[in-house]
């Protein structure tokens, strides 16, 4: 975006090369995270070109240089999604019909199904949810916490591209109207707005960088008011869970809704009271980081106030980091994929989807035979010929589970009952236990 404001700014003796920059963007952005990284750039840039008057200037569009952008962008993505979709026919399918069962070769799947569809809620298979229009724009509250008390300042900033300042201005708005307009019309997830969070966090900068207003002062208070509520309630979480026990893993406190996990914050839901005793020393840090953010608003003026509130947020991230070390057991399988390299030589069986043990094959790097995993985002593929065949069912398991060959099997702790009415529950020998989830095999150590 920042070449595409070069391009045009009147004074730069070389547009072109800042329009060939642009283009090689979007180029590498296709390739990276497909349509939208063309769509994004190339609609909040012409949404720029109305609101500045710049759309019927002829010299705007020979400085964008056009064609010429087009011919970068392509030679750098068109390569690749040309080879994928040779190698994975049938070529050019068109159909809007997304069902299960089907293979319509790469083409269809990458452009059709995996954007038009989803933009469309239409998608299949539709391991996905959607997040209430309203919570999509309310949870950018809590996205730029603590920033976003001073949202209202953008209202008083000047978007006039008669100067620099003010073209960069109306450009950052332009990209995060697009953005946030497109994802209310389409199937959205909590964090689809984050490409338009770059503008923002500019919009947001000169705002904070202007007169310090009463209106300033008002938001800095109500920060205060927010980081001094937040840390009472973490002392009074303290004060209920000093002194309950710890056994094991924070799996042992945790609740589970899998129908909620279709949400990037589905599991939030798990959390209860019991599972920040585990979570002391994060508690604590975030406890003393919003300490000195309301703090520093409290004694601090001007910008010394700010570099308080950014070092709340740097111990506070800290703090979240120490929580993910601690929900490590639960969200990684690392222990069951040491206890895997260490067991002896055997065939390897998941149960259910490939996500939920990814890490044990990224640590082992180890196949395996996927029980009842045809599903989600590995079932289109598995359809495809010449698709390894992985996927087994429980007829399958019945069958290999007896057998002489040593066999392992990864599985979740609510699943091990139906596994038990399987094969039974003396065929099976618990190998390790890590976050509520299992590595057992057909076979005792010593055999």
């Amino acid at each position: 975006m920042w070449a595409f404001l070069r391009a045009l700014d009147r004074a730069e003796q070389r547009p072109q090369l800042w329009a060939a920059v642009m283009a090689a963007s979007i180029g590498t952005g296709l390739l990276l995270k497909g349509l939208i990284a063309a769509v994004f750039p190339i609609m909040s840039a012409i949404v720029y070109l109305g609101f500045s008057g710049e759309f019927r200037s002829r010299e705007s569009w020979r400085r964008l240089q056009i064609g010429t952008g087009i011919l970068i962008a392509l030679a750098i993505a068109a390569p690749w999604h040309i080879l994928a979709t040779l190698r994975n026919p049938p070529y050019l399918y068109w159909s809007l019909k997304s069902a299960p069962g089907e293979y319509h070769g790469f083409f269809w799947f990458y452009f059709i199904n995996e954007h038009v569809l989803r933009f469309l809620n239409l998608r299949y298979p539709h391991d996905y949810n959607t997040v209430p229009r309203l919570y999509f724009w309310l949870f950018h509250l809590l996205w730029l916490f603590p920033w976003s008390v001073f949202l209202p300042q953008l209202l008083r900033l000047s978007y006039k591209p008669s100067t620099r300042e003010g073209q960069t201005r109306l450009l950052a708005l332009c990209w995060t109207g697009f953005i946030l307009l497109f994802f209310t019309f389409s199937s959205t997830q909590e964090y689809y707005s984050m490409p338009c969070y770059p503008a923002l966090a500019l919009l947001l900068g000169c705002a904070i960088a202007g007169p310090q207003t009463r209106a300033v002062r008002v938001e800095k208070y109500i920060l205060f008011a927010i980081a001094a509520a937040a840390c009472a309630a973490i002392v009074f979480i303290l004060t209920q869970v000093w002194n309950l026990p710890t056994p094991g893993d924070i799996a042992q406190a945790l609740t589970q809704d899998p129908d909620a996990y279709t949400l990037s914050l589905g599991h939030m839901g798990d959390l209860t009271l019991a599972s920040f005793a585990y979570l002391r020393v994060p508690l604590m840090m975030a406890g003393v980081a919003l300490l000195i953010g309301a703090g520093g608003i409290l004694l601090l003026r001007g910008a010394r106030a700010y570099f308080a509130i950014a070092a709340m947020m740097v111990l506070f991230y800290q703090a979240a980091r120490v929580a993910l070390v601690t929900f490590d057991p639960y969200l990684s399988s690392r222990p069951l994929a040491e206890a895997l390299l260490k067991a002896p030589p055997g065939k390897l069986i998941e149960d259910d989807a490939y996500y939920t043990f990814s890490s044990v094959f990224f640590y082992t790097n180890r196949t395996a035979l996927l029980l009842n995993g045809r599903k989600t985002n590995l079932e289109y593929g598995s359809y495809a010929p010449g698709a390894p065949h992985v996927f087994i069912g429980d007829t399958d398991l019945q069958r290999l589970w007896p057998s002489a060959d040593r066999y392992y099997l990864l599985v979740e702790g609510p699943s091990v009952a139906r596994i038990e009415s399987l094969v039974g529950k003396d065929a099976l020998h618990v190998i390790a236990a890590s976050g509520g989830k299992f590595l057992m095999s057909n076979h005792a150590r010593a055999d």
